[in-house]
C-alpha cells in the first residue's frame, strides 16, 4: 500500500501516492465501478419475491462497504451530485471536480459492462423494478424528478454532515451513508 505523498506506478508513468489526483480519480473509478456492477446485478438478479429489498440492501451495503475501504483516498464520493455537494460546502476543491466526474462516470459504465457481461442474457434483458416500472408514462417524469432531487439530498446532507462537516463527521458515516441510498430507494 502507498504511503501519502508516495509515487505509484500506472500505465503510462507515474502517479502521486494517495494524495494525488491520479490516484483519486482511479479509486473513484473502482468505487463507482464496484458500487454499479454490485447495485445492477441486484436488480438483474432480483426475484418478484424481493421487492425493492434486494436491490435496496445491495445498493446501501456495496456503497457502505466502498465508502469504508476506499473512502480515505478520494474522500468515497462515487457519485457526481455527492462530489457537487462537497465541492460547494468546500470539502472538496473545484479544479477536481471534473476529473472526479469523469471518474465517477466511466466506473459506472464500466461496472454496469461487468454486470451484463456476467449475467444469463435472459435475465439482463428481462430484467424489470427499479427504474424500469418508476416512470411508464410522459406525465411521471417530473414527479419522478422532483422525488429523485429530493432523495439526492438526503444522501447528500449524510455525507456532508456525516463525513466532511467537521463538527459533525464521525466514524459510522460511511454506514449512514449506505442506509441514506438504502432508504431512498424504499422510498423511490
Amino acid at each position: 500500500m502507498a504511503r501519502p505523498g508516495s509515487r505509484v506506478r500506472v500505465a503510462g508513468g507515474e502517479c502521486p501516492g494517495t494524495n494525488g489526483l491520479c490516484s483519486q480519480c482511479l479509486v473513484e473509478l473502482l468505487g463507482s465501478a464496484l458500487f454499479i456492477f454490485i447495485g445492477c446485478l441486484s436488480v438483474i438478479e432480483n426475484g418478484t419475491d424481493t421487492g425493492l429489498l434486494q436491490p435496496a440492501l445491495a445498493h446501501g451495503l456495496a456503497l457502505g462497504l466502498v465508502i469504508a475501504t476506499l473512502g480515505n483516498i478520494s474522500g468515497g464520493h462515487f457519485n457526481p451530485a455527492v462530489s457537487l455537494a462537497a465541492t460547494l460546502i468546500g470539502g472538496l476543491n473545484v479544479v477536481m471536480l471534473l476529473p472526479y466526474w469523469v471518474s465517477q462516470l466511466l466506473g459506472g459504465l464500466l461496472g454496469a459492462a461487468l454486470a451484463k457481461a456476467v449475467s444469463p442474457e435472459e435475465r439482463f434483458w428481462n430484467a424489470s423494478g427499479a427504474a424500469f416500472v418508476t416512470v411508464q408514462e410522459q406525465g411521471q417524469v417530473a414527479g419522478a424528478l422532483v422525488a429523485e432531487i429530493i432523495l439526492t439530498t438526503l444522501l447528500a446532507l449524510a455525507v456532508c454532515m456525516g463525513a466532511i462537516n467537521e463538527k459533525t463527521k464521525g466514524p459510522l458515516a460511511p454506514f449512514s451513508i449506505g442506509f441514506a441510498v438504502t432508504v431512498d430507494i424504499l422510498a423511490g
